[in-house]
């Protein structure tokens, strides 16, 4: 073996000039040996001869015999020192260039786990995203900075993994009045939001195999929870009242979870009526499942009274009933909830024991107060008219400019609206596209909304309003209306 040149090459490397001469040395012959240019069983030459060959002190040699030895690369005999047979164990696992080795990636489901909705972007018209702008940040400081002084050292731990208690009381009374909720503070679960939510659902009150109901088209934040948990979604047809299951469906498809979003269906903005929560409420009691019921912008009623939700229809309605603070307040809050059945409460809460340290102990107590106070429903009622304000400029737009080309759908509610094309044949996904490179407008496309086997006919976009000024509405409907019609 020509170890001069072996090591004469090694040290031609950029990467290792500087390293120290033994250290050198050693790296160099740990490395022959992993690649096989040392084969196992080779003997090494003695310590001098080898410190006479390359020109370097022996106490180098003898360091870097040392280290591999210690590390299982040689081995001493009478012979001397020699490769370890595990080496060559080492090097049969290393594929040669012809067979090269299968690179490290994701799983294939985490590969084909669909794309939340783009409520990280400020861009128009992303879905999701409040008016920032408008939140009281000074209000908001003072009472985290009252929160974080009467922490005790002993709070810094890890807290109560069903959320501050203050906090399941402040929500559960905002509920009993704003919602018509029937619920007390043990009934009520605190989450990281919505999508924390929905995986915590999935993965405690479903096993993997198990049937989800979705609306079609519906929610693909949810679609991602569910697949994650292994479990099948079964797309539900979405008309004007909401969704719409079939007898059939019941006796084919029996679904342990049914997922809707019934104040203001995602994506296109549909109210469920009485009778239909009133039927799904009374099949999810024969068929033993449990109703996911996602009140995620309720809170922004624009056209009558705020609806009451499903879960205080019936006493003990199987209704996990779910809510967030990144659409009222802000997202970067993180902080959502969900209330449970009473039955089921005490288990959630020793799986919870079990499973989900929680901590964020200020900031929780923080957004009590700011509830208790009366803070939350001044903002809500603030953010009620500017969200009304926005969402007419965007309607009168969207008539002027392609009312003969599509329609407006569910913008009675909430902080985005659905503009469904006419012609159901266009791609809407070519146009989404399209807008955001040329213009900068993010406008999700309504078919990337399917869920399930079953074809969905909604074409078009999704629309959030709630962070676009009222003056920059028109300019920026006329960009979709080019777009849409063929041009720039």
């Amino acid at each position: 073996m020509e170890f001069q040149l072996l090591f004469t090459a090694f040290q031609a490397q950029p990467a290792h000039a500087r390293w120290p001469q033994q250290r050198q040395l050693h790296e160099c012959l740990r490395q022959g040996i992993r690649s096989g240019t040392l084969a196992s069983g080779a003997r090494l030459p003695a310590s001098r001869a080898l410190a006479a060959e390359l020109g370097v002190a022996r106490n180098s040699v003898l360091y870097a015999y040392e280290q591999l030895a210690s590390e299982g690369f040689i081995l001493a005999s009478r012979r001397g020192s020699v490769v370890a047979p595990l080496a060559g164990r080492l090097v049969a696992a290393v594929p040669r260039p012809e067979a090269p080795a299968p690179r490290a990636s994701l799983s294939r489901r985490a590969q084909n786990m669909p794309a939340l909705p783009g409520s990280e972007t400020s861009a128009a018209f992303a879905p999701g995203v409040p008016a920032l702008g408008e939140f009281p940040v000074l209000r908001w400081r003072r009472m985290l900075d009252k929160a974080w002084a009467t922490l005790k050292p002993a709070e810094l731990n890890y807290a109560d993994p069903a959320g501050e208690t203050a906090l399941r009381e402040a929500i559960a009374g905002h509920l009993r009045v704003a919602r018509g909720a029937l619920v007390d503070a043990a009934q009520v679960f605190i989450t990281d939001g919505t999508q924390g939510s929905l995986d915590l659902c999935a993965r405690a009150f479903a096993d993997a195999g198990d049937k989800v109901w979705m609306e079609n088209p519906g929610y693909q934040g949810a679609v991602a929870a569910f697949r994650a948990a292994q479990l099948k979604a079964v797309g539900i047809v979405v008309d004007g009242e909401g969704m719409a299951p079939a007898a059939s469906d019941w006796l084919r498809q029996r679904p342990r979870l049914i997922y809707t979003t019934p104040s203001h269906q995602y994506p296109v903005g549909s109210v469920m009526s009485l009778a239909r929560r009133l039927a799904l409420i009374d099949g999810a009691r024969q068929a033993g499942a449990l109703v996911i019921e996602d009140d995620y912008d309720s809170e922004f009623r624009h056209d009558g009274p705020p609806l009451a939700c499903m879960q205080g229809l019936a006493p003990d309605a199987p209704v996990l009933y779910l809510g967030t603070f990144s659409k009222t307040l802000f997202p970067g809050l993180r902080i959502g909830f969900m209330v449970v059945p009473t039955a089921l409460a005490p288990a959630l809460a020793l799986l919870l024991d079990r499973a989900a340290p929680r901590g964020r102990t200020a900031d929780q107590r923080a957004l009590a107060e700011f509830i208790v106070s009366g803070q939350f429903a001044l903002h809500l009622r603030r953010m009620r008219r500017l969200y009304r304000q926005r969402r007419d400029a965007l309607v009168a737009a969207l008539a002027e400019h392609l009312g003969d080309v599509a329609t407006v759908h569910g913008g009675t509610a909430g902080m985005h609206l659905a503009l469904r094309l006419h012609d159901g044949r266009v791609d809407d996904v070519a146009l989404s596209a399209r807008l955001m490179a040329r213009h900068g407008i993010m406008a999700p496309a309504l078919s990337l909304h399917a869920v399930g086997l079953r074809a969905q006919p909604w074409r078009g976009f999704l629309l959030g309003y709630a962070q676009v000024p009222v003056q920059a509405m028109e300019p920026l409907v006329k960009k979709l209306a080019g777009v849409v019609r063929g041009g720039v």
